[in-house]
C-alpha cells in the first residue's frame, strides 16, 4: 500500500481512507469470500448493544429509487458473545486493519459499561458511538438529536475508553453543526456523518408499510448530495477528523467528500451490488494523487474553493441593484 494514501483520524493511523460502513460488513467473515478485509484501512463491524437484539419484524429491507431502505433494528449477539465468540472480535482481530467496534445503548451506563470492557481488549482501535439509528425503539437517536445529551454521552465514554473515539452522528436533525460541536467538546477525536435519512414506502394496494418496521434508514446514491453538505458544514466547524459516509459509489464520490473536508471516508450500501469495489476505489485513489501531483491524500482535504464573491449576481431593485447569492 502506498503510503500517500495514509491518513490520521487524531492519533489513529489508517493505511488508506477506507473503511466499511456499520451494518453493510458484518464483521468481516460474512464478505471473506468476496474480498480480504485486511484491504481495508479500517473496518467497522455492525452494532453491538449491551444484550443481544433480536431486530425488526420482516420484511427488513426495501429497495428504492438510487438507494435502499432498511429497518434491520440493530440485530446483534450482545457485548459478551462478541467479545468471546471466535466469529466475532477474535476473528476481527486477525485482519490487518483497524478494528472499529460500533456500539449502540438504550442509556449512558450501558454505553459506558461496554467502553469500559472494551478498553480492555487490545484488538479494538477505536469506538464508533451509534448515537444515530432510526431503526431501533429505545436508546440510537435521541441521544444524536440534543447537543447537551450528545456532550454527556461522549464525555462519559471518553472517561472510560483511552484510545479513538468517533461519535456518528444523524442527518435527522434541524441543524448538524451544534450537535458536531457538542460530540467534539464532550471528547471525541472524530466524528462521522451521516447515518441514514428516515423513510418508508408504501404498498397503495394493500394499503400496508413495505418494511416491517414501518419506517427505516434511507441510504445509497440518493443522499450522497445531502450527505456531502453536512460534512462540509461540519468540517468547517469543528477541528477534529471527520469521516464522510453517503453514497459512495466510486473513487469520484470518495474525493468529493475528502475535499470537502473529510480525512476517511466509509463505504456502506455499494457494497451489497459491489463487494470488491474497496480495491477499485484504493486503485483509483493512487492514480488520482498521481494524476494531480500530490503527495498525500492529506494534501486534498478541505480544499473546497467556496469564494461566495465569485458566484453573485447583480439583482436590479428599486434601490439601482444589490448583490445576491445564486441560489438563495
Amino acid at each position: 500500500m502506498a503510503e500517500t494514501l495514509k491518513t490520521r483520524l487524531g492519533s489513529l493511523e489508517l493505511k488508506n481512507p477506507i473503511l466499511s460502513a456499520s451494518g453493510t460488513f458484518g464483521y468481516g467473515k460474512e464478505v471473506e469470500s468476496f474480498v480480504d478485509p485486511s484491504v481495508y484501512g479500517g473496518i467497522v463491524g455492525k452494532s453491538i448493544s449491551l444484550e443481544p437484539r433480536k431486530g425488526n419484524p420482516l420484511p427488513r429491507t426495501w429497495e428504492t429509487a438510487s438507494g435502499m431502505l432498511n429497518s434491520i433494528g440493530l440485530q446483534n449477539p450482545g457485548i459478551d458473545a462478541f467479545i468471546s465468540d471466535p466469529s466475532y472480535l477474535p476473528r476481527m482481530s486477525a485482519y490487518d486493519t483497524r478494528v472499529v467496534v460500533n456500539l449502540v445503548g438504550d442509556t449512558v451506563d450501558e454505553y459506558v459499561e461496554m467502553a469500559r470492557r472494551l478498553d480492555s481488549e487490545s484488538a479494538v482501535d477505536a469506538l464508533e458511538l451509534n448515537i444515530s439509528c432510526p431503526n431501533c425503539p429505545l436508546g440510537g437517536m435521541e441521544f444524536g438529536v440534543d447537543p447537551e445529551a450528545t456532550r454527556r454521552l461522549v464525555e462519559a465514554v471518553r472517561e472510560n475508553f483511552s484510545r479513538t473515539i468517533i461519535a456518528k452522528l444523524t442527518p435527522n436533525v434541524t441543524d448538524v453543526v451544534p450537535i458536531a460541536r457538542a460530540a467534539e467538546a464532550g471528547g471525541a477525536d472524530a466524528l462521522s456523518l451521516v447515518n441514514t435519512y428516515v423513510g418508508m414506502a408504501v404498498e397503495w394496494r394493500q394499503r400496508r408499510p413495505r418494511l416491517g418496521g414501518i419506517t427505516g434508514g434511507l441510504s445509497g446514491p440518493a443522499i450522497k448530495p445531502l450527505a456531502l453538505r453536512l460534512v462540509w458544514l461540519a468540517a468547517q466547524n469543528c477541528e477534529i477528523p471527520i469521516i464522510g459516509i453517503g453514497g459512495i459509489m466510486n473513487t469520484d464520490d470518495v474525493l468529493e467528500f475528502i475535499v470537502a473536508g473529510a480525512s476517511a471516508v466509509q463505504i456502506g450500501t455499494v457494497q451489497f451490488i459491489r463487494p470488491r469495489i474497496a480495491l477499485e476505489i484504493i486503485e483509483g485513489l493512487g492514480e488520482a494523487l498521481r494524476e494531480l501531483g500530490a503527495g498525500s491524500i492529506g494534501e486534498l482535504v478541505g480544499t473546497l474553493e467556496t469564494d461566495r464573491d465569485a458566484i453573485t449576481v447583480r439583482q436590479a431593485d428599486e434601490d439601482g441593484g444589490e448583490e445576491v447569492p445564486v441560489g438563495e
